[in-house]
């Protein structure tokens, strides 16, 4: 399984953009919420589930889209289900660690 992801690092803080890559190009729209799934934004490189999970442990600020994604960030105990907005039925989440 493979997942698409772009590293921030700025003032010693790594920020993470990753989502599943079959959403990279779309738009999710809901109310007066749009969300630019851009491959500028998410899409550096994709990586695997291994690598995935090491970045999701090791960034500060992570952004993420999808049910893989989510799935996979929530399994290692970060988030919750009931912090994930749904946009158009796509899982969004913002985490922001302390």
């Amino acid at each position: 399984m493979l997942f698409s992801t772009k590293v921030i690092s700025a003032s010693g803080n790594l920020m993470l953009n990753i989502c599943d890559p079959e959403l990279v190009g779309k738009t999710l729209h809901d109310g007066t919420t749009k969300i630019k799934i851009n491959s500028n934004y998410y899409a550096e490189r994709d990586v695997d589930e291994h690598e995935a999970k090491n970045l999701l442990t090791k960034c500060n600020s992570i952004n993420m889209v999808g049910e893989k994604t989510i799935s996979l960030a929530t399994s290692l105990g970060l988030g919750s289900e009931k912090s994930v907005r749904r946009i158009e039925g796509v899982p969004f989440l913002i985490l922001f660690k302390m």
